[in-house]
């Protein structure tokens, strides 16, 4: 092979692999952006649907013992952390730990997941979960919460499908071998 082939032919690869991460990118963006969308979609028509259809504090049991929909506001994070601070200080701190959540999902995106489907759903979750309790918070203060599990008179602090998906995205992370990691092994 001479010089002038080995060029064309490291170009070529060089092209190839431009090529694929073009197409990863547009994948990754199409699988997040998609999760995304779908989880806040999820969650605001849930809320709409529970807020137009309850009063505060009034139950509808689904699962006798175990499970009701239920009309709650919280004002803090979750579980209702935070519910005491004054206004400003828990908007202020709410709004740093959204900005560090972000921090994280984009860095864990970028180092070890970037061509990880099942990963990049899951920070879709995440960032889905994220984005439907913001749309509460700056649509009406507090965040819209209506899931109520619960055995005898134990219940779990109330949550609602933003709150399910962000906590099924870190699970996922969690129990999920990154793939640059998985390549080394």
């Amino acid at each position: 092979m001479t010089d002038e082939e080995q060029v064309d032919e490291v170009e070529s690869e060089d092209s190839l692999k431009v090529s694929i991460k073009c197409v990863s990118t547009k994948t990754t963006a199409f699988i997040i952006s998609l999760s995304v969308f779908l989880v806040a979609f999820l969650d605001q028509w849930t809320k709409y649907l529970i807020v137009t259809s309850l009063t505060l504090g009034e139950q509808i049991e689904i699962i006798p013992g175990f499970f009701n929909l239920t009309l709650a506001y919280n004002p803090g994070a979750a579980f209702g952390m935070m519910a005491d601070l004054p206004d400003g200080t828990r908007q202020l701190v709410l709004a740093g730990v959204t900005l560090l959540a972000l921090c994280v999902v984009f860095y864990f995106l970028a180092k070890d997941y970037y061509h990880d489907v099942v990963a990049q759903s899951a920070l879709g979750l995440i960032l889905g979960g994220a984005l439907g309790n913001i749309i509460d918070r700056v649509r009406i203060g507090v965040v819209v919460d209506f899931l109520d599990v619960y055995l005898k008179n134990y219940h779990w602090p109330s949550f609602n499908v933003a709150d399910s998906a962000i906590c099924i995205g870190v699970g996922i992370l969690v129990f999920r071998k990154p793939a640059s990691r998985a390549r080394h092994d």
